[in-house]
């Protein structure tokens, strides 16, 4: 009983200095404070964390929940992964190693959604790790996309480890860009993904597909503003395949498109939406 206390304090956290909400202006930083590399036995991929906010809290405490793909949680063999998270001290970054429990033996401890690639898990957080916290809450719902207008041609951000490679020696990830490339977008119970022209490469899968601007065109003028949210996660590369037959075989050959297969992040909202939070 002591450890699962032990344990819901780490993952139900108030904000401290280390642990801060992500607010107006800063997005892009918050995302990629919040975007780890995680790796196990066989597999790694690209996690997110996003903070779910504690309905039952008088301040603002949140539950630290993990987002990725779930064929990287699902290669991953074993009963724990790491994730590479960081820490701070004043302007200086540095990686830290931590090990999170994916399974109870062969009992997958994520939840995974039963139509889509993505997976979602409540994990504990050290408190000497740095994130910069966006809420759950900035998944973009089909209203979400509406009123900001996203359509195909939008060009919009993505976080990843392509190959594992990372942006320095704190463990960041590397930020790139691309335009949806399919259309339409809603209603997403339907379309259920989107294309970006994005090259993908093994590592990305599970990286956050994002918006962060603070001008968009209206009509024929522009709105100032701040235009926000997490649109979709990668979840794959889409590969045009053909088969070719000869008098004596059949052969199957695949072709690189250099398109991403993004996930819409309603799904994500509504696995998140379905966990269950730990009693206090």
């Amino acid at each position: 009983m002591q450890a699962v206390a032990a344990l819901l304090a780490i993952i139900l956290v108030a904000l401290t200095p280390l642990v801060a909400l992500a607010e107006e202006g800063s997005f892009t930083e918050a995302v990629m404070r919040s975007t780890f590399r995680i790796a196990g036995s066989n597999s790694q991929g690209t996690a997110f964390i996003l903070g779910k906010p504690d309905p039952n809290a008088k301040d603002r405490s949140f539950f630290f929940v993990l987002i990725t793909a779930a064929h990287v949680l699902e290669d991953i063999e074993g009963e724990s992964a790491t994730l590479f998270l960081r820490t701070r001290e004043g302007e200086t970054y540095k990686k830290l190693p931590h090990q999170i429990r994916i399974r109870s033996g062969s009992q997958p401890l994520w939840k995974r959604h039963p139509e889509v690639d993505v997976a979602v898990m409540l994990v504990p957080i050290p408190r000497e790790a740095d994130i910069y916290l966006a809420s759950t809450d900035l998944l973009a719902t089909d209203e979400r996309i509406k009123t900001l207008d996203v359509n195909a041609g939008e060009e919009v951000l993505v976080l990843g480890y392509p190959y594992g490679a990372e942006a320095n020696d704190a463990g960041f990830p590397i930020l790139r860009s691309g335009r949806v490339a399919s259309f339409p977008l809603t209603p997403t119970v339907k379309v259920k993904t989107f294309l970006l022209d994005f090259p993908v490469f093994k590592g990305n899968s599970g990286g956050p597909v994002f918006l962060d601007q603070r001008i968009r065109a209206k009509g024929s003028g522009a709105a100032l503003g701040t235009f926000v949210s997490v649109l979709g996660i990668v979840s794959e590369e889409r590969f045009l395949t053909e088969q070719v037959t000869s008098l004596e075989e059949l052969q199957v050959k695949s072709h690189k498109l250099g398109i991403a297969v993004v996930v819409h992040a309603s799904f994500v909202s509504e696995l998140v939406n379905s966990l269950q939070l730990p009693a206090q």
